[in-house]
């Protein structure tokens, strides 16, 4: 089976976009797996798939894998890189687009500048909803990890989040003490660990450990969740510059009931084709 592909990325956040809109593509696990290796495949974080609209209200159907063959609800990066290739390819001619995801619909917009604009949608903060096993609804609660007790605000961006404040995320334990909270039992379907470090009410320092990809350079639903916690903490105003070690990207939210919105770069790196057993 040969596969046609183009690799693109968000600030180091890596991808591979398959466009099914003309025939399906049958991707099992192993198949995403091989694409994503590094030193056997294509490489990338996450695969994206463009397919055409099921619903006469959107424009594309858009499902996001991660390496590990697992499919996931939401990709903040992934919607910037998914609205420039559908213009790049011709399928659409539309500035801002209506895409349907796992966990809805979201509307990123091509600007005139080559940044995209996403409208991530409403974040869900009810822990049934994250989901986040909880008695208490508090904005701020501790999360035992191994001998420690973090303070982790609980979000669903589409997917689920945990966002601790670090004094500086270059010494924080991202990659030791976020795999422990990935498959935290009191998060059922896995969470991204954000590790979020304060400059001022207006910019933030973030790292975040993704759930089915490890720590990556930058993480969008990540920035998405992470502003949304520290505005409901009272450390940061709208809008915030969110420094990831990719890139930059601006989170703007007016609060809770309103949508999020994400800007930032999309960038196509090369196209190929690749066999797959």
């Amino acid at each position: 089976m040969k596969l046609r592909f183009t690799k693109m990325h968000g600030l180091g956040n890596d991808f591979v976009v398959i466009d099914a809109t003309r025939a399906p593509v049958d991707l099992t696990p192993a198949r995403v797996k091989a694409i994503a290796d590094r030193h056997f495949g294509v490489g990338c974080d996450q695969l994206l798939v463009v397919e055409p609209a099921a619903r006469p209200d959107v424009d594309f159907r858009y499902r996001i894998f991660n390496a590990d063959g697992g499919e996931v609800e939401q990709c903040g990066n992934g919607a910037r890189c998914f609205v420039r290739f559908v213009h790049d390819k011709g399928l659409t001619d539309k500035a801002e687009i209506r895409v349907e995801t796992r966990s809805g619909i979201i509307a990123p917009r091509l600007r005139a500048d080559g940044l995209v604009t996403v409208d991530m949608g409403v974040p869900e903060l009810a822990p049934a909803k994250v989901p986040f096993v909880s008695d208490s609804d508090a904005v701020v609660q501790p999360l035992q990890v191994g001998g420690d007790t973090v303070a982790i605000t609980a979000v669903s961006m589409g997917n689920p989040h945990a966002v601790q404040v670090v004094a500086d995320v270059d010494a924080a334990p991202v990659v030791e003490q976020g795999a422990r909270i990935e498959r935290h039992e009191r998060f059922p379907a896995r969470v991204n660990a954000g590790f979020l470090q304060v400059v001022d009410a207006h910019e933030v320092r973030l790292r975040v450990f993704e759930r089915g990809a490890g720590e990556t350079l930058a993480c969008g639903t990540g920035a998405c969740a992470a502003v949304v916690a520290g505005i409901l903490r009272g450390l940061l105003e709208t809008p915030v510059r969110v420094h990831t070690r990719g890139g930059e990207l601006e989170i703007a939210w007016d609060g809770p009931g309103t949508p999020v919105r994400m800007t930032g770069p999309a960038v196509t790196v090369f196209e190929g084709e690749m066999e797959l057993a």
